[in-house]
């Protein structure tokens, strides 16, 4: 679960980021967080890892209160959680199932396990046909299963997609998000930030919309977000 409350953050720069943000997500929910850029989306997200703490407010995630956590728990926080970028970030000289399987060596998984894990999550994400390619092999819609394979490898609770379509284009876009919604469907937590309107709108999902560092509304149902 997530839990802001009365949250705000200014930077070093003067820059107030958050001006008293409170929302929750449930575990089990698919949640858009919307807003122009500058609104304050970054933040939010960089809260949730642990990039930054809050200045005045309250942030739990997944059990964890992020205004005192120890510098040596993040690694257990982080591995709640699965994110995936705009930008892909896969390792150029890896196939498909070396970029998949080395999110699992780096939190210390057995091998048996990695055989075991890696060809599941890749069926799931319509890769089971393409573990041998290197990303520069793949469309842009294929290295982006590719990272929400990476990112549900472990097992995460929760999985942040941050403008996980702003490479795409919109048929790929639409594919990607129907997969994040089968994942959601499966039992993982989904926070999805964007800026495209006319995909949120497709979905039928509660979208918190968040301006100038404040959530200026949070409702369920398609086709308002305009």
């Amino acid at each position: 679960m997530v839990k802001f409350t009365d949250v705000f953050k200014t930077y070093e720069n003067g820059t107030k980021a958050l001006k008293g943000v409170s929302f929750e997500i449930q575990d089990g929910e698919f949640v858009f967080l919307v807003g122009p850029s500058g609104s304050g989306k970054t933040t939010i997200i960089k809260l949730i890892t642990g990039e930054i703490a809050p200045m005045d407010g309250s942030v739990y995630v997944n059990g964890y209160d992020m205004g005192n956590i120890r510098f040596s728990k993040l690694p257990y926080l982080r591995r709640t959680l699965g994110v995936v970028f705009q930008d892909f970030r896969l390792i150029e000289n890896k196939s498909v199932y070396e970029n998949v399987a080395f999110a699992m060596r780096v939190v210390g998984a057995s091998g048996k396990e990695i055989k075991r894990r890696v060809p599941y999550v890749l069926e799931l994400v319509g890769l089971d046909r393409r573990t041998k390619r290197r990303p520069q092999e793949l469309s842009g819609g294929e290295q982006q299963r590719v990272a929400i394979a990476r990112a549900l490898v472990n097992n995460p609770e929760l999985i942040i997609a941050d403008e996980p379509t702003g490479n795409l284009d919109p048929a790929r876009s639409l594919e990607i998000m129907m997969l994040l919604s089968k994942i959601n469907e499966l039992g993982t937590t989904v926070l999805v930030v964007t800026h495209e309107k006319e995909l949120v709108n497709n979905f039928e999902k509660r979208v918190i919309s968040i301006d100038g560092g404040r959530i200026i509304s949070d409702r369920t149902g398609g086709g308002y977000y305009s």
